[in-house]
């Protein structure tokens, strides 16, 4: 076949091809009108489908402003009680764990040979005190010199001194307490071998107690002596101690530019103790009062956050159910865009976008578009606790 009776059957299928291709289109494009129209006139017949939501009424509270942290207890006075000179336990006049007041016997050490020395030294002072006044009345006949006297005089002050140093002695075998506390536990025993500076128990006065907790440095104008705090620990769950800021460090540390707090707990009950982990609660700044929302009835996007309000929009279709058994208005869906504030736990403060006693969708929110029938189902809701607590699974 010649070349120029190739070329128009070339064409004739390039032709043929081009056509079946734009057919094709046609046919996906009709088909896709098609279905668009058909469901744009099923839901202008029946209407967008209803939504089930929970919902809640919006409340103004008061809201006080706060910081975290977490911090140690610590006693107002501690120490761990020892014996100032060696000795053997005679006596043990003390139970472990109890409260003792201030100079409270706790351990009396052997004393014998003490108390002897305190005798002798007792009659040593009587004899120079006798010397003394015998060598006096011979000086006055001339029968001893002044420096007997002298030397009467300087035996006297030593005996004296010789007496109150074994009398100080005697006093540290006998062990009292410092001040008052609760001592802890103790495995000395009588009979026991005790050298100078053993431990014989632990004293701590809890009652108030302290607690040492850190902030940053950008917070130190907003602290202050005297300040409220509320105190929790996990030994002691759903309970809080109420407390003051005591004091604040003279200096800020320069690994962490953290500061020091020290605060004031009350502890009546002796319910905490030194050494325990402890979160603190600081109030700052005064009261608040916003309205407050469950975090999860907020929806947030790139362009803003917005809530959906359930509003009145016409009246229930025929055969709905309602509450009253007639006719009411049907709620639709509203979104509108809010201002949000600072958050605590599961809820959020809305600055501006909604007005006290709006009804407000706290879930589903995610099916819902402006103008869809909703159904109110408050059966589960979303949680709402201005102070959440883990739960266990």
């Amino acid at each position: 076949m010649a070349a120029g009776d190739r070329k128009p059957s070339m064409k004739k299928r390039m032709t043929i091809m081009l056509i079946a291709v734009f057919g094709l289109i046609g046919v996906v494009v009709g088909w896709n009108l098609l279905t668009a129209a058909m469901m744009q006139k099923s839901l202008g017949a029946g209407g967008m489908p209803p939504a089930t939501v929970s919902t809640t009424t919006a409340h103004a509270q008061d809201w006080q402003e706060t910081m975290d942290a977490v911090g140690s207890l610590r006693a107002v006075r501690g120490v761990d009680v020892s014996t100032e000179i060696a000795g053997l336990v005679r006596r043990l006049n003390f139970a472990s764990g109890a409260d003792v007041a201030p100079g409270a016997v706790l351990v009396e050490l052997n004393s014998d040979a003490e108390r002897a020395q305190v005798e002798a030294l007792k009659v040593a002072l009587e004899l120079a005190q006798t010397t003394l006044k015998r060598d006096r009345e011979q000086l006055t006949v001339q029968a001893v010199s002044q420096a007997t006297i002298d030397n009467d005089e300087a035996d006297l002050r030593s005996k004296k001194a010789q007496l109150s140093q074994m009398q100080a002695t005697l006093e540290k075998k006998t062990i009292l307490a410092p001040f008052a506390g609760r001592l802890g536990i103790s495995t000395v025993a009588p009979g026991q071998y005790l050298n100078a500076g053993d431990k014989i128990v632990s004293l701590q006065a809890i009652n108030p107690i302290y607690l040492d907790f850190y902030l940053p440095q950008q917070q130190v104008s907003r602290i202050m002596r005297g300040q409220p705090v509320a105190v929790t620990t996990d030994a002691w769950p759903g309970r809080e101690f109420p407390g003051k800021i005591s004091a604040l460090n003279s200096m800020v540390d320069t690994a962490t530019r953290n500061i020091q707090i020290e605060a004031t707990i009350a502890n009546a009950d002796r319910a905490l103790l030194p050494g325990m982990y402890a979160k603190v609660n600081v109030q700052v700044g005064v009261v608040q009062r916003y309205i407050t929302l469950p975090q999860a009835a907020v929806t947030y996007n790139p362009y803003g956050a917005s809530v959906y309000l359930a509003q009145p929009g016409g009246p229930a279709k025929p055969g709905e159910p309602t509450k009253a058994g007639a006719s009411e208005p049907a709620l639709v869906a509203t979104q509108t865009f809010v201002t949000l504030g600072p958050t605590r736990g599961d809820q959020v403060a809305v600055v501006k976008g909604i007005q006290e006693g709006d009804t407000v969708v706290t879930s589903g929110q995610m099916k819902l578009r402006p103008g869809t029938p909703l159904i109110v189902n408050n059966s589960v809701v979303p949680r709402n606790d201005p102070k959440p607590r883990p739960q266990e699974q």
